[in-house]
Parts: C-alpha cells; sequence; structure tokens
C-alpha cells in the first residue's frame, strides 16, 4: 500500500473518533477553559476541527509563515458551525491525499515565525505529524468534556461511559 493510501485510511478511521468528540462539545460552555492557561474549549475544540487541514498544506504550500500570515483560529459559534468546519477541512485533506503522487511528499516544508524556523521537515513528516497533532489534541478535549462531565466516546474500543 502506498503511503498516501495509508494516509487515506489512517484520517478515515481517525475522522470517525474525531467527529464522536466534536459532536460533544456543548453549546453553552464554548467560553469554559480548565485553568487560567488553558485554552477555553471553543478555541480547542476548533482547532481539533481544523487541523485535518494542516495535511492539505503539504500539497499547496511550502511553508507557513506566521510572520507573513498571523494564525487567526476558525470562526464558528456553535457545535453544527464546528461540525461544518471539521467536514470542509476533512473534505479537503481526503482530496489532496486521493489525488497527489508519492513524489509530492519527498519535498521540504518550513513552519516559521520570520526568521524563526520552529520546524523543517517533509512534506511526508507534515502529513504524520499533522495527524499526530489530531490526535493528541483531541484527547486533550477528551479531558475537558469529562472535566465538564460530558461522556466520552469511545477511540479504539469502548469508554468508560460505554460500557
Amino acid at each position: 500500500m502506498s503511503t498516501l493510501k495509508e494516509f487515506l485510511k489512517e484520517l478515515d478511521e481517525e475522522s470517525i473518533v474525531t467527529r464522536k468528540m466534536l459532536e460533544r462539545v456543548p453549546d453553552d460552555k464554548l467560553d469554559w477553559q480548565p485553568h487560567v492557561k488553558s485554552m477555553k474549549i471553543k478555541d480547542l475544540a476548533g482547532h481539533v476541527a481544523e487541523l485535518t487541514g494542516w495535511m492539505s498544506l503539504a500539497f499547496v504550500s511550502e511553508e507557513m509563515d506566521f510572520a507573513a500570515t498571523p494564525y487567526s483560529p476558525p470562526v464558528w459559534n456553535n457545535n453544527a458551525e464546528l461540525l461544518a468546519l471539521f467536514e470542509k477541512e476533512l473534505a479537503g485533506a481526503r482530496e489532496h491525499l486521493m489525488t497527489a503522487k508519492e513524489e509530492d511528499l519527498d519535498p521540504q516544508w518550513t513552519l516559521r515565525n520570520g526568521d524563526a524556523i520552529y520546524m523543517s521537515i517533509t512534506k511526508r513528516e507534515l502529513v504524520r505529524h499533522s495527524m499526530s497533532q489530531i490526535i493528541h489534541h483531541r484527547a486533550q478535549l477528551g479531558v475537558y468534556l469529562r472535566l465538564l462531565d460530558i461522556p466520552i466516546p469511545g477511540s479504539y474500543g469502548p469508554s468508560a461511559d460505554e460500557q
């Protein structure tokens, strides 16, 4: 199986879990945060929803420079808009993974803020890194939901709430 097909298969599997987690974000708690140094649940959920779009960056750009284009979090105001954002980013990532060629994953990609380089990796590594970020921040979102006493969906088997 090609790397692109493996990435697509993994994205499809992980998107099921991610969607279930995002579906549980409550509209009435968007400003909630577990600690003053933590993101609000709205910001975290929006980031989880947008992260599949970061896979697309591997196929449409050579770098992301926050000095040239400052990061702007996605705008959404309710769960329906959050899920629409996720589905839009997911569709874009799937399209790129289905139409790309293996050699499209070989060039370097850089994340920077002007002269400060945060990472310089292959586009293959960017897709993998994006997948890891989705899983990482999705788990973080699960902790937020647990602290709000919202039942957690299972990720790779049933959760304690589903037994």
